[in-house]
């Protein structure tokens, strides 16, 4: 329980961590940032991590000058890009096996979503995926999983990871330090994270309805 209150305060207030993280860490604070983003593309049990409000939260506080931009930008596309490349490799080596039949975050009923998305996506969903949590982090294991070839892969891989991390980063950067939005920021966060998960939830009534009908 301590563990869940100490992440959700950290996801909540992401903007008073991310300066005390700056102030002790100073520029090994990319450093981290890089791991972060890297863990939640690259390491399928860690889809919880922040990714947008987190991209975000980066943006506003580059346009402070606590971060340099293009620096930060340069290296969470690596990381991003990085992190899909080691998850699709994982899924190739070790396949649906690593799919527990229930419980876990490594269960069925991740897989499943992830694959209806692809079923209804096609290859596009490895950069529509970005967008979307848990779907982000198992969408590039599911496609080593899959058939789809490396350089099919690869070629989705980064333009979803330029289109994710460039138009994130950016909001933040242009509109993260408005005043309502550093009055708001906790509400901002919440905002991100609710309407990035409007597609599992559409995915989630049309299954129902599906079931319902069949």
């Amino acid at each position: 329980m301590d563990l869940l209150r100490q992440f959700l305060d950290f996801f909540l207030h992401l903007d008073t961590h991310l300066a005390e993280l700056v102030r002790a860490y100073g520029t090994w604070t990319y450093a981290i940032l890089f791991l972060i983003v890297f863990a939640e593309t690259g390491l399928v049990v860690t889809p919880f991590l922040p990714g947008d409000s987190l991209l975000f939260a980066i943006g506003a506080f580059a346009a402070l000058g606590a971060l340099d931009v293009r620096l930060a930008i340069a290296l969470l596309l690596v990381a991003a890009i990085a992190g899909d490349t080691v998850n699709y490799w994982v899924g190739k080596w070790v396949g649906p096996k690593a799919f527990r039949a229930t419980g876990g975050l490594l269960n069925r009923a991740h897989l499943a979503r992830t694959q209806a998305f692809y079923a209804r996506h096609g290859g596009k969903t490895v950069i529509l995926a970005r967008f979307v949590p848990i779907i982000r982090t198992f969408a590039p294991f599911v496609a080593g999983v899959g058939t789809m070839h490396y350089g099919r892969f690869i070629a989705y891989n980064v333009i979803g990871a330029v289109a994710w991390v460039v138009s994130f980063v950016l909001l933040g950067y242009f509109f993260g330090n408005l005043p309502a939005v550093k009055k708001n920021f906790t509400l901002v966060i919440l905002a991100i994270v609710a309407i990035s998960t409007v597609p599992i939830l559409v995915e989630f009534v049309k299954a129902r309805l599906a079931r319902g009908r069949a």
